[in-house]
């Protein structure tokens, strides 16, 4: 593991504004930052209730403003609700205006329901168009060409880092194919994550934009001064995931003692499965159990998450994580 990173999405606690969800985003971000956490990813979701980030750029500049050095981006933009130009002018300014800092992971699913989806976009084409979409945008940061008659403008030469995001195969054997850099959403999805990486990694065909695979993965992650302390943490993201499996999305819950009270055994036991890619402990318990992740998968950088009710404790949370995996890269951070 060369770098670590951080994925948020700027949730909304139970009796928070998504105004204080903001607020807690920056505090994050720069705590992260200090921390030495290489980049700071957020998501597009919408339609839910207990995540503010679905205006996805405009939180990208927010954070960029609020901190210096930390590379920022989305992981992702969910490439289907928009029209690439549009994608390239909004990153092709955020690159313009913080340059050397913004990245733009891409997704292929729509990141809502249907309805939604349908609100956002009201002309969805029948077939797949992602790895076209991809394409035009990758053309719009590029060095400008004579003739063009379409530009992105900013954008054009801006030449913003493109990353294709899944959590199946087939966004590991696109961006083999393109050359890109890729990560994999196994924080929420870890049942393919050994076979992407593997198809990835065998099948990487050399780019402008990259000599070699660099890959990333997802993890969740809730630390604190005692595995109890963690567990209980760890309880308001638990329960809001299942909720959101149920059809009751809402805003991130208060912790509580006892998760089988509302939630059924059966579903439990999926939302246990679908985030078992995560740590949740003290210091020693995470270092092990984040070790244990790198030794099996070999990532090039391991992207944390999680989401805590008490902002202060998720602060806490990622600077802890951030000590332990100090610890365990194996180079110095670079650019």
């Amino acid at each position: 593991m060369k770098n670590f990173s951080l994925l948020d999405l700027s949730p909304v606690p139970e009796g928070k504004t998504a105004a204080d969800a903001f607020a807690n985003t920056v505090d994050l971000a720069r705590a992260a930052e200090t921390a030495g956490y290489h980049r700071y990813w957020l998501a597009e979701h919408h339609n839910m209730p207990g995540i503010a980030s679905a205006a996805t750029a405009v939180v990208i500049g927010h954070v960029a403003a609020a901190t210096t050095t930390m590379r920022v981006g989305a992981g992702g933009i969910m490439l289907p609700n928009h029209a690439p130009l549009v994608v390239a002018e909004q990153f092709g300014t955020l690159a313009t205006l913080y340059p050397g800092r913004i990245d733009l992971g891409l997704g292929r699913a729509p990141g809502t329901d249907m309805a939604t989806v349908r609100a956002l976009r009201r002309h969805m084409a029948p077939e797949d168009s992602f790895p076209q979409d991809v394409a035009e945008l990758i053309g719009y940061f590029g060095d400008a060409q004579e003739g063009s008659s379409v530009r992105a403008i900013p954008g054009e030469g801006t030449h913003v880092p493109v990353w294709i995001l899944g959590s199946s195969l087939y966004g590991a054997q696109l961006a083999a194919y393109l050359g890109l850099p890729y990560a994999f959403a196994s924080h929420f999805a870890p049942d393919m994550l050994e076979e992407a990486l593997s198809i990835y990694r065998s099948s990487f065909q050399p780019s402008e934009t990259l000599s070699e695979p660099y890959a990333m993965m997802a993890a969740g992650v809730c630390a604190a001064d005692t595995d109890e302390e963690a567990t209980y943490l760890r309880s308001s993201q638990i329960l809001a995931f299942a909720r959101l499996r149920t059809g009751r999305p809402g805003k991130l819950p208060l912790p509580t003692d006892d998760l089988s009270a509302e939630i059924p055994a059966p579903v439990l036991t999926q939302v246990h499965h679908a985030l078992s890619c995560s740590a949740t402990g003290s210091r020693a318990t995470i270092r092990d159990r984040l070790q244990s992740l790198i030794d099996t998968h070999r990532p090039d950088e391991l992207m944390v998450t999680g989401m805590i009710h008490d902002p202060a404790a998720r602060v806490r949370s990622f600077q802890i994580a951030a000590e332990v995996l100090a610890d365990l890269r194996e180079v110095p951070r670079v650019a």
